[in-house]
């Protein structure tokens, strides 16, 4: 059963930069696709990228232009690359991996979950 670990979050000022790294232990992505979605405070968790193996990828309206998913298979992560922060960006982040390979959006499909990592945005 893979585990799935995330770090990177942290506080940081509205317009700046964060890198999340989400690593794969006990198995691998393989060719599922993986995700990362976001919770913050009395929301419900809501996606913010998923992505194929073979690299197509869906963001959140919310973040187009300002953050980046990818994936290194070869060393079993995944990363989001957050830039231009907004304090609404604020939320605790979770990487997923999917039970298939097709890209989806549908929190049901993910079967492995990280434990999250908080980001928070001051403004």
């Amino acid at each position: 059963q893979v585990q799935l670990v995330e770090s990177g979050g942290g506080l940081v000022q509205a317009g700046g930069s964060l890198r999340l790294s989400c690593a794969a232990s006990g198995s691998t992505f393989n060719m599922n696709s993986a995700a990362w979605y976001r919770q913050a405070p009395g929301k419900q968790r809501e996606l913010v990228g998923s992505l194929t193996s073979g690299g197509t990828i869906i963001y959140a309206d919310s973040v187009k232009g300002r953050f980046t998913i990818s994936r290194n298979n070869a060393r079993n992560t995944v990363t989001l690359q957050m830039n231009n922060l907004k304090p609404e960006d604020t939320a605790v982040y979770y990487c997923a991996r999917s039970r298939g390979v097709r890209i989806t959006t549908t929190p049901a499909d993910f079967g492995s979950w990280g434990q999250g990592t908080q980001v928070t945005v001051s403004s």
